[in-house]
């Protein structure tokens, strides 16, 4: 049966693809993990390798059903990936609309999300890196302002702390001339005490929060397509494994008719591996 050839291999192309990527996220959140000091943080809202340990787990064991399942043509299986599926798809639909009309709220856990990163900023490398990153790509300082720097032990500004960096902000904060050849790595030391005027000159002074919103906004047709896209995939997997037990159901009710009809009684049936259901 051409047609449960394609659900079946389809579904399992899907799966084996997320199934892959999981094991690399995997991979990487383990050598992430082991490449650090053993006395950094450990908390996941502000571990990227530890996110990516949990996230690639979960997306191993959903994927593994899948593929196992859709290969065995265990229904059990299935319908497992099936129910798991269907729920996270439902949370990310949930979640889209709580956002929507409770935008304040999420703004609020997310500003305070990102101030517990910058307060352990100097704690782990991977969140160091991260924070660089996204203060570079948008360029923005800080979460609402480059004073925030402030909540850090490293750039807080006051007289009792003894740190080289202190009423400073880092340098993923800086304006990079066009004319300047060499880096300096030291270019937000002290500006905590300038006016926002004259930090500007050298510094972001526009919080990442504002600027992550403003470019979300500015590309609402791109986040939109993505987060479509992905949903729309999550349909697919769930209609091709709904199919595909469907179709299981239905090919072991009519063998089972048969054989009752042929032997007067029922016998049972196991279906090997790669088995696809041939017209008898």
């Amino acid at each position: 049966m051409r047609g449960y050839r394609g659900i079946k291999y389809t579904l399992f192309i899907f799966c084996y693809f997320f199934w892959v990527v999981s094991a690399v996220l995997i991979a990487v959140g383990i050598y992430a993990k082991i490449a650090k000091e053993k006395d950094v943080v450990d908390t996941l809202t502000v571990d990227p390798a530890l996110l990516l340990i949990i996230v690639g787990s979960v997306m191993f064991l959903i994927t593994f059903l899948g593929c196992f399942g859709a290969l065995r043509n265990a229904t059990c299986l299935l319908k497992t990936f099936l129910a798991i599926l269907a729920t996270v798809f439902l949370l990310q639909v949930a979640a889209g609309v709580m956002g929507y009309f409770f935008t304040d709220t999420v703004m609020e856990r997310t500003e305070s999300l990102m101030m517990k990163a910058i307060v352990r900023y100097r704690e782990d490398q991977d969140l160091e890196n991260a924070i660089d990153f996204i203060q570079k790509k948008f360029q923005c300082c800080g979460v609402e302002s480059y004073m925030d720097w402030s909540f850090n032990a490293y750039f807080q500004c006051s007289d009792t702390n003894p740190s080289l960096e202190a009423c400073g902000v880092p340098f993923s904060c800086c304006i990079h001339q066009h004319n300047q050849t060499v880096f300096n790595t030291m270019c937000g030391y002290g500006m905590q005490q300038l006016e926002k005027n004259l930090a500007s000159l050298d510094v972001f002074v526009t919080g990442c929060l504002d600027k992550i919103v403003w470019w979300a906004k500015n590309n609402l047709l791109l986040v939109a397509c993505l987060t479509g896209g992905l949903l729309f995939l999550e349909i697919c997997m769930i209609s091709l494994a709904a199919a595909q037990i469907c179709w299981i159901k239905k090919i072991r009710r009519q063998q089972e008719n048969a054989a009752e009809s042929n032997w007067g009684r029922k016998e049972s049936f196991w279906y090997p591996a790669f088995a696809d259901f041939e017209d008898e």
